[in-house]
């Protein structure tokens, strides 16, 4: 699905939950970044799906961003005045979908990360790891092809961490959908399909990672 030429690596192939790890200060964040069209790389070129999308003007990258990608963030990133139902449809009121049909979308991806009776509360109301499977549903909400998550268990304990990669786990198998996620536990990382590890701003080759 991605292909990063000035590296020659393809860092998530269709339906693939891969991790990316590294240390701090790699360049893990700043590659899920360019992949997720925020940043630009510096050189080489980034395609998706064979398409170039390096050069697209900001317009054309955030409309792509809007159409194909979720994010997924270790904050959460939730509006504190919107109920779960509200920021989970926040992606699609920015494409101005009715509201009625937003709050239909909303409860269908709320159902299906076990938070159907929690629609109306306000993320204070919430739990850390129920915040974060809100932040999951609205990033699945718009059906995108990737999701890229950048830590989405570190501010998570333990047990809550591995409900959470358990639900990236069966969203991934159900939907199809593509997962790269940043992460620094390298137990979350054994879960995944694919281990990606970066150093110093290299992707390195398979036989050099540990």
């Amino acid at each position: 699905m991605w292909r990063a030429t000035g590296v020659g690596s393809s860092f998530a192939g269709a339906g693939v939950l891969a991790a990316l790890v590294g240390s701090s200060g790699s360049g893990k964040s700043t590659l899920l970044n360019i992949m997720g069209l925020l940043d630009k790389a510096d050189s080489g070129r980034i395609l998706f799906d064979g398409c170039p999308v390096s050069a697209l003007n900001a317009t054309d990258a955030a409309r792509l961003r809007n159409e194909l990608i979720g994010f997924v963030f270790q904050s959460f990133h939730l509006l504190s005045r919107l109920t779960a139902w509200e920021n989970v449809a926040l992606p699609l009121f920015h494409r101005g979908v009715g509201r009625l049909e937003c709050r239909a979308r909303a409860m269908t991806m709320l159902e299906q990360v076990g938070l159907a009776d929690r629609s109306s509360h306000r993320p204070e109301q919430m739990s850390g790891g129920q915040r974060q499977r809100v932040a999951i549903a609205r990033a699945l909400v718009g059906e995108p092809r990737l999701i890229l998550a950048d830590e989405p268990t570190g501010n998570l304990d333990s047990a809550t961490g591995l409900q959470v990669m358990g639900l990236l786990r069966q969203l991934n198998r159900d939907l199809g959908v593509t997962i790269l996620m940043v992460t620094h536990d390298r137990d979350m990382a054994r879960l995944c399909d694919r281990v990606i590890e970066i150093r110093d701003g290299r992707v390195l080759p398979q036989e050099e990672q540990r």
